[in-house]
């Protein structure tokens, strides 16, 4: 074994075009979890790549080659022979013993119960860490991300590559039942969705249990692979579901629905900021802490915010929310209503300033349509 660290402690550590994101690593032991193609390994090669190269160590603890048990007995002796102070474990397995060395950085998919190891999970891109890997940010720049999705690896494979790059990706890193589980759910997303449906449907396809389509479910949940969004104040009602990035969506269907693609976008935006949210019958997402609504109408206009609205003010008074944020493609509007703000926003501004204190701007005042008489 100890050839084999030898070799891991020789090889040169390369991450071509790093751009950097808003995560970092300093000089504390870390955890960084996230499904597969979220950054993680670029992240930690970053990091290692800021000290000198004497100084750490960086395993792929997929490596064919390694032995378990000769790893977990000589990891930390080799590391204290040669002055290793950071050990970098990634693709980790729990039944890697953990060395004792000054910085230790373990990366997975799964989280595992280690206080002593700073916890960072990696989300795809959003919007905001998409823009930085553009050229330029122009209108050309949301309909990359439309296209590419969130992952950052996108960026460098050639488009006709890209749909057979994710489900290669995908094909690896999931389970048989688990990719099948996926598949079904790009029909499914922003829709009511119950684990016995998907089971249903797949039963017809392959040979599965109950068991084993539950226990994969709540792995894909619990990975972060497929999301659920349970109704407000209603915890047993049917969840909706969504993907963890929208390029899946291409990649594994030819199924066409913009409306639940722009939603399941606009979800992402919210779950990456780390929000607390809920649906509602005839409402989207419903952040309480917030007292907001936020609605999805990509290409809605006014007349049809009108009625939406009408059918929301028993819930927006019973539950005093004070903004309703309409997410548009581009289309922008401040609303008057007697009992809450209303704002038509396009997704590019939207999700670029979503989470942020809101602040004074000198941008010219948007058409202002009033909803008086609709209380009548």
């Amino acid at each position: 074994m100890e050839i084999l660290l030898e070799e891991f402690y020789k090889q040169d550590l390369h991450t071509p075009q790093y751009i950097e994101r808003r995560y970092f690593l300093d000089e504390r032991s870390y955890q960084v979890n996230g499904i597969s193609q979220s950054g993680k390994t670029a992240l930690i090669k970053h990091t290692l790549l800021g000290y000198k190269k004497s100084s750490y160590l960086y395993i792929d603890c997929n490596d064919l080659r390694i032995d378990v048990e000769q790893l977990n007995e000589t990891l930390t002796r080799f590391c204290n022979q040669n002055d290793i102070t950071a050990v970098a474990l990634d693709n980790y397995r729990e039944e890697i013993a953990l060395p004792k060395v000054k910085q230790l950085i373990i990366a997975s998919v799964d989280h595992y119960d280690y206080p002593e190891l700073k916890s960072i999970k990696l989300y795809p891109l959003d919007f905001e860490g998409f823009l930085a890997f553009e050229p330029r940010y122009d209108e050309s720049a949301l309909n990359h991300f439309f296209q590419l999705g969130g992952f950052p690896a996108m960026h460098r494979v050639s488009s006709e590559e890209r749909i057979r790059y994710i489900q290669k990706s995908l094909k690896h890193a999931l389970s048989d039942i688990g990719f099948d589980i996926v598949m079904l759910a790009t029909n499914l997303m922003s829709q009511k969705v119950s684990a016995f449906m998907l089971y249903e449907r797949l039963k017809s396809a392959r040979k599965i249990s109950k068991d084993k389509l539950y226990t994969n479910f709540v792995q894909l949940t619990t990975q972060g692979y497929l999301y659920q969004l349970e109704k407000f104040n209603h915890a047993k009602a049917v969840k909706k579901l969504y993907l963890c990035d929208t390029s899946i969506k291409n990649a594994l269907s030819t199924q066409k629905h913009f409306g639940r693609l722009f939603e399941n976008m606009v979800y992402l935006e919210m779950v990456k900021k780390e929000f607390t949210l809920y649906y509602e019958e005839d409402i989207d997402f419903y952040i309480p802490e917030q007292n907001r609504v936020v609605l999805c109408m990509p290409f809605g206009n006014q007349e049809a915010l009108f009625k939406k609205i009408e059918k929301l003010e028993g819930f927006i008074i019973t539950h005093s929310v004070t903004k309703v944020e309409v997410v548009t493609m581009t289309n922008e509007s401040s609303l008057q209503h007697p009992f809450v703000t209303v704002e038509m926003i396009p997704f590019s501004i939207w999700a670029l300033t979503e989470g942020e204190d809101e602040t004074e701007t000198e941008d010219p005042q948007p058409t202002k349509i009033s909803f008086d008489g609709l209380l009548d």
